[in-house]
Order: structure tokens, then C-alpha cells, then sequence
């Protein structure tokens, strides 16, 4: 019997507009990510990129276009997407643990026996190298390590795409380039896709597959890099420099 073929598409907008107040935010988004990719979500402030990705996770409603995610419409947050945001907002009652797996017996998600549920929290624990602070409190953790617990909490729920609204920003420079290597590192051996939202040149260079730059208000897609560097990207200064530059006049001409 032939195996069945996955959708190569995780996620893909069209024609998407969406705003608040009478007032339009971001329009005429149209855009894919596939499995396993990670695209980076560029631009400046007050374009719009935290909007649109909440829009094509599920939390804000479109005014316009569609959302598709493993080829069916979304309509709501799926059970099979994560997100991680600037802050960790972890649960100060809740060791590491009981933060990892929180949110794994609500009502949306998948039904999972207690065995399996506590290991897929032990194995999200060991990814992000936390497995000896496991029973330790959000009061006990470096921002590093509550960032580390907040990205076990999302690869608990073994999502299909990552959502990511500039989760390292709040960082030290030394702990961000720390995190930038786990990201990539985790979405390869997990098998997921991302969608990083950031305004740093430098890290979506380091991370991205694909760099989509925003502009504009109301904010519109208005360029895309393919990032062919090899990894780790830090190696190759010269096409790094490069492509900052051109990103650099992208931005100055906002297009």
C-alpha cells in the first residue's frame, strides 16, 4: 500500500486584509510557508507584522482573504500551531514541568494518555536543555531559561508551524544568539515549520530559509530573500554582509 503524500504547505494566506477600529492594518497579504521552513517576518515598527501574525494564527479575524492550514480553512487557533511571544508568561505556581504541559489537556486539544502526555513533556523539557531545572520555579529561571521553558511549552503540543512574535528580543545579545541556534536546531530535528516575527536585520539572516519584508502602512509585503547561506551562517560574513545591505536599501526605499 503506498504511503499517503503530505501537503508541502503548512500555511497560506491570500488576499488577506485585517484591521481594527475602521482602520486597515495590513491588506493584500498573500504568502506560504512550508513544512519545515522557517520564515522570517521583517520590518519596522507599526508595520503591521505582530497584526498579521496573529491573523494568520487564528486570533484576529480577517476582514478579507483566507487563511489555509494543512489545506483546510482556518477559522480559529488550531490545535497543531504554537505561539510563542516576547514575554514567557509563565504560571509563577507551576515548576518548569507543570508549565510545559500546561495547556495540553484543554478542550482543543488532542486527547492524550497521562503516560504519553508526560513524555511528550519530558522530551520538549530535554529539547530546550532544561531537563535538570525541571522542577524548578519561573522565580529560580534566568530570562534565558524562562524563554527555554516557554518554547518547550509550544514543542509540547507538537505543532505543525511555530508561531513567533520577536521571542528573543527582551534577551541579552549572548542568550538571543544561544536562542536563534536552538530555534533552527529545534525545527529541524522536530520537524515543524516557524513563522518568526522580528525587526532585527541580524537575526532573520541567522535563522530565516525565506525573509518576507513589510512596509507601508496599512503594512504589505513588499520584498523576499531566499536565504541560500549555509549554516551556521556566521561563517560566511561575506554573504551575510551582502545580503544585509540589500535588505538595508530594501528598507530605505521601503520596497
Amino acid at each position: 500500500m503506498t504511503a499517503p503524500v503530505l501537503e508541502q504547505t503548512a500555511l497560506s494566506a491570500a488576499s488577506l486584509r485585517i484591521g481594527y477600529g475602521g482602520k486597515t492594518v495590513v491588506d493584500d497579504i498573500s504568502l506560504t510557508i512550508d513544512r519545515r521552513e522557517i520564515v522570517c517576518l521583517l520590518g519596522g515598527s507599526g508595520c503591521g507584522k505582530s497584526t498579521l501574525l496573529r491573523g494568520l494564527a487564528g486570533l484576529s479575524p480577517a476582514q478579507a482573504g483566507s487563511v489555509s492550514f494543512l489545506g483546510e480553512p482556518l477559522l480559529a487557533p488550531h490545535p497543531r500551531a504554537a505561539l510563542v511571544f516576547q514575554q514567557p508568561s509563565l504560571l509563577p505556581w507551576l515548576n518548569v514541568e507543570g508549565n510545559v504541559g500546561f495547556g495540553l489537556d484543554f478542550a482543543r486539544q488532542p486527547a492524550i494518555a497521562r503516560d504519553a502526555r508526560k513524555q511528550r513533556v519530558q522530551d520538549a523539557i530535554e529539547a530546550v536543555g532544561l531537563a535538570a531545572r525541571a522542577h524548578a520555579y519561573p522565580a529560580q529561571l534566568s530570562g534565558g531559561q524562562a524563554q527555554r521553558v516557554a518554547l518547550a511549552r509550544a514543542l509540547a503540543r507538537q505543532p505543525e508551524l511555530l508561531f513567533a512574535d520577536e521571542p528573543f528580543s527582551a534577551l541579552d545579545a549572548i542568550t538571543r544568539a544561544e536562542m536563534q541556534t536552538l530555534l533552527v536546531d529545534l525545527v529541524h530535528r522536530w520537524h515543524t515549520a516557524a513563522l518568526l516575527v522580528t525587526h532585527d536585520i541580524d537575526e532573520a539572516i541567522l535563522v530565516a530559509d525565506r525573509i518576507l519584508l513589510m512596509a507601508g502602512q496599512p503594512g504589505r509585503i513588499v520584498r523576499e530573500w531566499k536565504v541560500d547561506l549555509p549554516r551556521p551562517r556566521h561563517e560566511h560574513a561575506e554573504g551575510v554582509v551582502e545580503l544585509r545591505l540589500d535588505i538595508i536599501k530594501a528598507l530605505r526605499e521601503g520596497a
